[in-house]
């Protein structure tokens, strides 16, 4: 009996240890982005931008180790499904696939509402007009980035009119291109982004025209999301710094 209850003890013992270890399991936060003006990039100080810089500044308010790690966007969200590794991704916006799988700190930037990107010259697009006049329109072909979401709203309504889609895993400078090159017509972006982009990579804005809709809500919010592993008083911590 003596031997059975040393091997329950040392059993518990075991639990708590092995409890302990996990609890410390995410010393280092890996925090993953992907150049994304004027979100997101690399500039003299290191990471920065309207997610980056208030990110950066409420891991060190709370305290909480981290290191920077350019991931591509798709690879991004696959790394949070594995849940491998303690990771949190940057600026992203909340949707109910993404909260299976993932926990969510309170949001760090609201963008100002989407509007469209389309050369200058398409007859077909002018401003003042309905998203749902826009996406019902069979002769419009809408370009997407493969595996992101464009916030509740716009998710929704490409899911009821089911649109023309061109979709790819490029980035936004590469779906701009397409417009240009009438390889489709438009493609939904924040107007924050959309002067990051002309601004960036020095490209004719006057050869492309902002789309503004009469129904578009207020942007969306975006937000850390973190893995599995990482643990819920990390969370609270984060969301501590960010209310201050």
């Amino acid at each position: 009996m003596k031997k059975i209850g040393m091997l329950i003890m040392f059993s518990l013992f075991g639990l708590i240890v092995n409890a302990d270890v996990c609890m410390s399991e995410c010393s280092v936060i890996t925090l993953r982005y992907h150049e994304r003006v004027p979100y997101i990039q690399t500039g003299p100080n290191g990471v920065e931008g309207l997610t980056g810089t208030p990110v950066a500044s409420a891991f060190k308010k709370a305290g909480i180790p981290f290191v920077w790690k350019k991931t591509p966007s798709k690879r991004q969200i696959k790394v949070l499904k594995d849940n491998s590794g303690c990771d949190c991704l940057v600026g992203w916006f909340k949707n109910a696939d993404r909260e299976k799988f993932a926990k969510y700190t309170h949001h760090i930037y609201q963008d100002k509402p989407q509007i469209a990107l389309a050369r200058a010259d398409n007859g077909n697009l002018q401003s003042g007009v309905s998203v749902d006049s826009v996406l019902s329109n069979p002769g419009l072909k809408l370009l997407v980035k493969d595996g992101y979401s464009y916030g509740s709203y716009l998710d929704a309504k490409i899911t009821q009119h089911k649109p023309a889609i061109d979709r790819s895993t490029t980035e936004n400078i590469n779906m701009l291109k397409r417009i240009h090159l009438k390889r489709g017509d438009y493609f939904f972006i924040s107007p924050e982004e959309a002067d990051g982009l002309f601004e960036s990579y020095g490209l004719p804005k006057e050869g492309f025209k902002y789309i503004t809709f009469s129904d578009m809500p207020d942007g969306e919010k975006r937000y850390i999301v973190c893995s599995q592993k990482v643990e819920d008083e990390v969370i609270e911590k984060l969301n501590t710094a960010i209310t201050k």
